[in-house]
């Protein structure tokens, strides 16, 4: 709710047991029924099943899957709800399995095997210097405060996802550090509007 009212545009949930984010879906639906209007809830999953994602959509009224492990483009198309896909970054060769999703992309930094985000880590934005996509692009892995202004300048994104850099501690959020982080993403439009 802290995110929402600090005027995000989505709010992601995590459906993932092993995530120190995870959330039981009744508990995120609880929480969903009282976002504003015209914010969307995001779910997380990685490699989930489809009866998993059903079970979790016959609870919450998810605007958007978000799906951040080793899912197929095939699987992707398969979804009743839009879908983001997740994609690690870590070298320029890792780009070319955008272009098999036909979907929104987010590039997250590349995480050790078996781990799926969250890792608090930056890749080296240089990466996509020239790189196009005909759908939406995301960026995630470790932005903060400190660092979003320079990955607003780098490139016009549709999207930036946050979690470990408005944290205390793993799967808490701090409201400061939310409040700060949209603060800091408003002041880049700000000054982009102005010029």
């Amino acid at each position: 709710m802290a995110a929402s009212h600090a005027g995000v545009d989505a709010v992601g949930f995590v459906f993932y047991e092993k995530s120190p984010r995870f959330i039981e879906p009744m508990k995120a639906a609880s929480i969903i029924r009282e976002l504003p209007p015209f914010v969307s809830a995001v779910g997380l999953f990685v490699n989930p099943d489809q009866a998993c994602i059903d079970a979790v959509l016959r609870y919450c009224p998810l605007g958007v899957v978000q799906l951040h492990g080793d899912e197929s483009p095939g699987f992707c198309q398969a979804q009743s709800r839009r879908v983001i896909k997740a994609l690690p970054v870590s070298c320029r060769e890792d780009l070319q399995r955008v272009h098999q999703y036909d979907c929104s992309v987010l590039l997250d930094a590349k995480a050790p095997k078996g781990v799926y985000g969250g890792t608090g880590e930056c890749f080296d934005w240089q990466l996509l210097d020239g790189f196009t996509h005909p759908h939406p692009l995301i960026l995630a892995g470790g932005l903060n405060e400190e660092n979003v202004t320079q990955a607003l300048q780098r490139r016009s994104w549709f999207a930036l996802d946050v979690s470990t850099g408005v944290e205390k501690a793993p799967g808490v959020k701090s409201e400061d550090k939310i409040r700060s982080f949209v603060q800091a993403v408003n002041n880049v439009s700000l000054t982009s509007a102005e010029a």
